[in-house]
This record gives C-alpha cells, sequence and structure tokens, in this order.
C-alpha cells in the first residue's frame, strides 16, 4: 500500500512539475517574443455596441499618435485584418489608417455565459484566464489592451512583461448588485430562486463579497484604467483602489454626422426608436409594455394617429436571438405587432436614416454605465428617454442652462407616462427639448474622446516610443 502512494505521490509532482515547466517555458519565451505592438484583448468584434465603437477608436487614435506601434486584435470571430477595418467604417463610421493584425482565439467558449448556468461571473472570469493564455501565447504585445472588461486577464498580462491599459465599461461586481441581492429583487443576474430564498441570498451576498475581494485584486494590476462615466469610477476606484491610476474618459459619440439631421421629424405617425443589443439586461420587453399601454390608451381616441416602435440592434450569439424572437412573440401577444418594427444587424447608414425619422429614444438597462445610444439620440434630435440610474441620469439626461433634455423613468407606468407626453407634446415644445439634448450631447464627441484618450495614455505609450509630432 506504501508504495503504491508513494508512485502515486511520485507521478502527481512529476506532473506538477512538467505543468509548471510548460507554463513557465511558454511566459518565458513569450516575453523574449514581445513585439512592438498594442494587443486588443477584444474577443467579441461583431457585437454592434458601444464598447466596439471604442475598440476602432482607441485602434485609430494609437494608429494616429504611434505610427511606430502595430495594433493587434485577440478576438474569437472569423475575421481578417480588411474585414475588420471594413466594418469599423461600414458600422461605426471609423476610418483606421491600415487594417489592423489579427489574432485568432479558438478557446472563446469558455467565456460564454451559457458555458456557466451558476456561478456565472467567477466561471467568465476564470475561463477569460484561459482564453488571455491562448492569446498571449500566440502574440505577445509590449501592450495588452482590454476593452471588453476582462479584469482577470491583467495579472496573467503582466507575467508576460506587458503594459497593462483597460477602457472598463462597468465594473464586473458592485454594492449596488449586492443591495439588490439583498433586497430580494429578480433581474437577469438574480435568479428568482434566489431571490425568494432568505438562506440562498445571503448565500450569494458572501460570494458577491469573495467576488469584489479578488476582483478588487485583479484589476488593480492595471497600470492604466479609463472609464467611461461618473458611475463606472466611483466604483472601480472603491474596488481597485488606483484612482491615481484611473481616468474618466467618456466614450466616443457619433455626435458629428447625427447633429447634420434636420430637428424638424413627421408628427403624422411619430416614431419611437430603440436601439440596442438584444440582451437581457437591456429591458426591451419593458419598453414592448409601456408601449402596448400607450397604444391602450389610445384607442379611446379614435381620431388620434398611432405612433410607432421600431427596435434596433445586434444579436452576438443564439441566446440573443432567441430573445429578439420572444419579444417578436410578446408584440403579438399585446396585439401590437402592427406598431413594432425590428431591424436586426443594420448597417450605420441605416441606423442614421432611422434616427433621423424619431421623435423619441428608449433606454431602459439600470445602472448602464453610461449610456452612448443616450447620447446618440439626443445628437440626432431625438429627445431621450431613459433609466433613471447610474450614467444616464449622472452625465447624460440633466438639464443643459436650464433647459430639459429629455426624460428619465423606472419602471412601466413612468416609461408609458413619458412616451405619452412626447407623443402629446406641440412642435415647438419638442423642438426646444430636442435642441437643449443635441447641445448636450456635443460634450461626448468622437473629438473629445480622442483628445482625452490620447493624453490619459501618453503617460504609458512614450515608454514604448515616441508619440508623433506635428510639424
Amino acid at each position: 500500500m506504501g508504495l503504491w502512494i508513494s508512485l502515486l505521490s511520485a507521478l502527481i509532482s512529476s506532473f506538477l512539475s512538467l505543468v509548471f515547466l510548460s507554463v513557465a517555458s511558454a511566459v518565458i519565451l513569450g516575453r523574449r517574443r514581445r513585439r512592438k505592438a498594442v494587443g486588443f484583448f477584444h474577443p467579441y468584434t461583431n457585437d454592434g455596441g458601444g464598447g466596439e465603437r471604442v475598440l476602432w477608436c482607441s485602434v485609430k487614435a494609437i494608429q494616429e499618435d504611434y505610427p511606430d506601434l502595430d495594433c493587434a486584435i485577440f478576438t474569437g470571430d472569423d475575421a481578417s485584418p480588411q474585414s475588420l477595418a471594413g466594418r469599423a467604417l461600414d458600422r461605426f463610421g471609423v476610418r483606421l489608417l491600415r487594417p489592423p493584425q489579427v489574432v485568432h482565439l479558438y478557446r472563446r467558449k469558455w467565456v460564454e455565459e451559457h458555458t456557466y448556468p451558476r456561478f456565472t461571473m467567477i466561471g467568465q472570469s476564470l475561463g477569460s484566464v484561459y482564453l488571455s493564455w491562448e492569446a498571449l501565447c500566440k502574440f505577445t504585445p509590449q501592450v495588452y489592451f482590454d476593452t471588453s472588461g476582462y479584469a482577470f486577464t491583467y495579472p496573467l498580462a503582466r507575467i508576460f512583461g506587458c503594459k497593462v491599459i483597460c477602457y472598463t465599461h462597468y465594473p464586473t461586481i458592485s454594492s449596488d448588485m449586492v443591495s439588490r441581492v439583498l433586497q430580494f429583487n429578480s433581474m437577469y443576474n438574480n435568479d428568482a430562486l434566489i431571490a425568494n430564498s432568505v438562506l440562498l441570498s445571503q448565500c450569494k451576498v458572501v460570494y458577491y463579497t469573495l467576488f469584489s475581494w479578488l476582483y478588487g485584486l485583479v484589476g488593480s494590476c492595471a497600470h492604466l484604467a479609463m472609464v467611461n462615466s461618473s458611475w463606472t469610477k466611483s466604483h472601480i476606484e472603491k474596488l481597485w483602489r488606483i484612482s491615481q491610476h484611473t481616468k474618466r474618459v467618456y466614450p466616443p459619440c457619433d455626435t458629428s454626422s447625427l447633429q447634420m439631421l434636420p430637428l424638424e421629424r413627421s408628427v403624422e405617425n411619430p416614431v419611437f426608436i430603440s436601439v440596442a443589443q438584444f440582451r437581457p439586461e437591456k429591458a426591451h420587453t419593458l419598453q414592448l409594455e409601456a408601449f402596448a399601454l400607450v397604444i391602450e390608451r389610445l384607442k379611446q381616441d379614435s381620431s388620434s394617429p398611432r405612433p410607432k416602435l421600431q427596435f434596433v440592434g445586434s444579436c452576438r450569439n443564439k441566446q440573443d436571438e432567441a430573445r429578439l424572437q420572444k419579444l417578436k412573440d410578446r408584440s403579438r401577444e399585446l396585439n401590437i405587432d402592427n406598431y413594432v418594427e425590428f431591424h436586426r444587424d443594420v448597417m450605420y447608414k441605416d441606423l442614421v436614416r432611422l434616427l433621423g425619422g424619431a421623435v423619441a429614444g428608449l433606454h431602459s438597462m439600470i445602472d448602464e454605465h453610461f449610456g452612448i445610444v443616450v447620447v446618440e439620440y439626443m445628437a440626432a434630435g431625438v429627445i431621450p428617454i431613459a433609466n433613471n440610474s447610474a450614467g444616464p441620469k449622472m452625465d447624460i439626461v440633466v438639464e443643459e442652462d436650464g433647459r430639459r433634455t429629455g426624460f428619465l423613468a423606472s419602471d412601466k407606468e413612468e416609461y408609458a407616462e413619458a412616451i405619452s407626453k412626447v407623443f402629446k407634446m406641440s412642435e415647438p415644445e419638442r423642438l426646444a427639448i430636442a435642441t437643449a439634448a443635441r447641445e448636450r450631447a456635443s460634450r461626448f464627441s468622437e473629438g473629445k474622446f480622442f483628445d482625452e484618450f490620447k493624453a490619459a495614455v501618453r503617460s504609458i505609450l512614450t515608454l514604448k516610443t515616441s508619440p508623433k509630432t506635428s510639424s
């Protein structure tokens, strides 16, 4: 018996030694082969959201000021340098100076939400480390730039000798999430089974507390953390405790082309628009039900025109496609399918056209870190009706020189009331709000993003190369 135990111990020791040597060899090789490049860790380059716009604007900013630095994209998509450059232009109007390098990742399933039905946050976080291991073994850049919020990859990037920069759209964990568990609120990230159980809710609070500590530990490994809003900045500073290396850089919003749209809109059949990926946290069903409430109330007045609701968004995966189908089914159940349209994966020029015909835009995500789409509504002269929390409340839908710039709402009734107000308001009143909203949106332009972004990264990138100087 003792002999077998000794043999087993020897085998385990040999296996662990082999694993350690393999890891150490990969790290040493990676450090020796570090490229003069910035590697953007962005596994999903087809999500079509504000995060992807940040990615392409960041690439363009670095190409402009640091032409000697290559830009590489770590992605799990089947994409080529030319297709990504074309997508940046067609989808977001961002013209790159040259196509980026592409490093294909084949282990993206380890950061997929459906891979972890339970303990999703820690599962995806640890999965991201495995995915970044694949990335860094294939291509080790001097600067590792995370634009997707995978903070658990930062220690590994530092082990590979990279400088770590991140643009954080929202904290993976926040005190607001803990509060909702303590209040037994059922949401997309708090299952009803847990919300209805005191014991399970207490266990989840312990889980969240431990995760918060780990998240703070790995996040503190960033050399520079850029955040997109006042709300995100306050949470990241509290969790990561690197205030001196945390900079608020509002995300790039396409306010230039959208501000050229005329403010006058058709009021015969007013269009309300909702632009967002078909993700659970975007709460599209709430918008649909609020709109149905408005339609129901309008039935009392047969002479009144009927508004139209347009959903515009993209699907990342089959789960998003299923959510889109459920929305279509729900519109039929509510008997409003004649007043609702769905536009999936539209090109940028088509999005601009749709925004140019809308009188108001809906946004209903709770604790939206910033809310690029809300700014785009405002720039296009579309009156925003946004969730009364986080970024929209703190940074965006605020008065401009004492003038109203939009509406904030929290539940179905409040959204329905705001929709009705916009629907019934006079044209001069609507134009006054749209004008103030457009002026407010100018504070979040792409030009300001480029200026603030370049100033923030200068301290890190000048250590790697000399910035381009104007003659």
